[in-house]
């Protein structure tokens, strides 16, 4: 009689746990029929080196170019992912049906929207037009003064320099945490009129600074990333605790570095180009009652997070590519040192002229899109994606930039080659074909049609600067110690990226 009581007893133990995690995991009956990616790839950071081109390799790949999109779990719920072109820009185009909806709507009780809330990029409808009624001329200007830029990315080559003598010739040194720096430095003083002063100072000296590091390790944390509704409990996961005071800390410092910022300039009056910054128009804004505190200071938190990790993910990958293709740099160099003769402080207009830079960088952003994984908007009625996929109300959709990027369907058989030739020859017939592909839905490095990156001209801008003054100065190779392992998560760049440096004759 003990042997049946105890498995009752288990049974009935066992049970209620067992039935929950059934209906949790369930995939709805209101979803499309789609190859359903496995829910422990969502979490194989926990146990497994892979890194997310591996990953998407082994699971991804096949049936998304198959299919045109699959079933992922992604931040506690079944989600459509989409890679095929015309469906991806049915619903860019028709934001009525497929409505912005980020972690504030799918997850507001979760650590990352405590950190990112109500902001210019998940909001929509009247908050995502009054955002960008008060921050559009500040993120898109015409005319970017490259001052700022030479300045900042002639101390990032010196720091890397000195790293490398002090290491010696041989050994290699990591570029992560000092392209941190400096694109925080370029962020703060371009959007948000902060000198920060993060790059040369050691890792840790500019607490606002080092909190990205922390935070970015915090959010794309393999098992809170995929089951957010452990974020309910902070009571009794320590780890998320902390996480939420971590996001808490962040918020409180810029708005006191902002506010103060903001105080002295209303008093010395002696910078009218700083009216010109976003921090000062959604400062504007909220002074004035147009915006709460709560959307100032989410804003002012999104700007800061995307205008420096988007560009500190694509220079960590430019490091990869080109000290992998000495080829590539060479032409580049040749290129830049024949401009730097006349211009050796380049203005907007130069840098953007130089066919070669431009289409070097095009190809970067086509094969390591900084934001390669997005699921963010949500099916407000029940709609046909590209007039074949039935969607549900209340499904979410997303996309995936890796898929379409490399797809041979789309590219040609060279897809997944690094090929700046591509592009065309001229900086219009690039220019051109840019602008077609992100109709088209086959380049969305930013995002595409009425939502697309307010901030893309300037993000080019920084990287083509940075190159100019890289490839003028130094050559390097990636150390042939270092292993490529991509980042996990809903970006794509080489991990902890190591390179020899060589210093140029002058």
């Amino acid at each position: 009689m003990a042997l049946p009581f105890i498995l009752l007893s288990t049974l009935v133990t066992l049970l209620p746990p067992l039935l929950f995690l059934t209906w949790y995991l369930h995939v709805p009956r209101t979803l499309p029929n789609l190859p359903r990616i496995p829910i422990y790839v969502s979490i194989l950071g926990l146990w497994s080196p892979m890194g997310q081109d591996e990953i998407y390799e082994r699971w991804f790949r096949t049936p998304l170019e198959k299919h045109g999109a699959v079933l992922v779990w992604f931040a506690g719920r079944w989600s459509v992912l989409v890679s095929r072109p015309d469906w991806l820009t049915d619903m860019f185009r028709n934001e009525q049906i497929y409505a912005k909806a980020g972690s504030q709507i799918k997850i507001p009780h979760a650590v990352i929207a405590t950190l990112v809330g109500d902001n210019i990029i998940n909001a929509h409808g009247e908050n995502w037009r009054l955002y960008t009624g008060i921050m559009k001329a500040g993120l898109q200007k015409k005319v970017f003064e490259t001052t700022s830029l030479l300045k900042q990315s002639r101390k990032l080559v010196n720091v890397l320099i000195d790293l490398q003598k002090e290491i010696g010739s041989k050994e290699g040194i990591l570029v992560m945490a000092d392209v941190q720096k400096w694109a925080v430095d370029v962020m703060g003083e371009n959007f948000l009129d902060l000198d920060l002063k993060s790059l040369g100072q050691p890792d840790g000296a500019v607490r606002i600074e080092a909190l990205q590091s922390i935070i970015k390790a915090t959010l794309f944390e393999p098992m809170y990333f995929s089951f957010p509704d452990l974020d309910h409990f902070p009571w009794l996961l320590p780890s998320r605790k902390r996480a939420y005071n971590i996001m808490h800390e962040f918020d409180d410092r810029l708005y006191a570095k902002i506010m103060t910022m903001l105080h002295k300039r209303s008093e010395s009056k002696d910078t009218p180009q700083s009216e010109e910054m976003v921090s000062h128009m959604l400062g504007e804004a909220y002074t004035s009652g147009r915006i709460t505190e709560k959307q100032f200071r989410d804003n002012l938190k999104i700007t800061f997070l995307t205008a420096h990790e988007n560009a500190q993910q694509l220079v960590t990958s430019m490091f990869w590519q080109l000290g992998t293709r000495i080829d590539i740099q060479d032409r580049l160099r040749e290129e830049i040192l024949a401009t730097s003769k006349t211009h050796p402080n380049p203005s907007q207009e130069v840098i953007n002229n130089l066919p070669y830079l431009t289409a070097v960088v095009l190809e970067l952003l086509r094969l390591f899109p900084p934001v390669c994984q997005l699921i963010n908007r949500v099916a407000l009625q029940p709609a046909m994606l590209g007039g074949e996929l039935p969607i549900a109300k209340g499904t979410f959709v997303g996309w995936n930039a890796w898929a379409v990027h490399s797809n041979p369907a789309v590219w040609g058989e060279d897809a997944r080659e690094f090929r700046a030739e591509r592009w065309g020859e001229s900086v219009e017939e690039m220019q051109g074909r840019f602008r077609r592909e992100t109709v088209r839905g086959t380049y969305i490095p930013f995002n595409a049609h009425k939502r697309k990156c307010l901030g893309q001209g300037f993000a080019l801008l920084q990287v083509k600067i940075l190159l100019f003054v890289l490839l003028g100065r130094v050559s390097w190779i990636v150390d042939p110690e270092y292993r490529l392992k991509m980042t996990p998560g809903g970006i794509l760049a080489p991990l902890g990226c190591r390179v020899i440096l060589t210093e140029l004759e002058s």
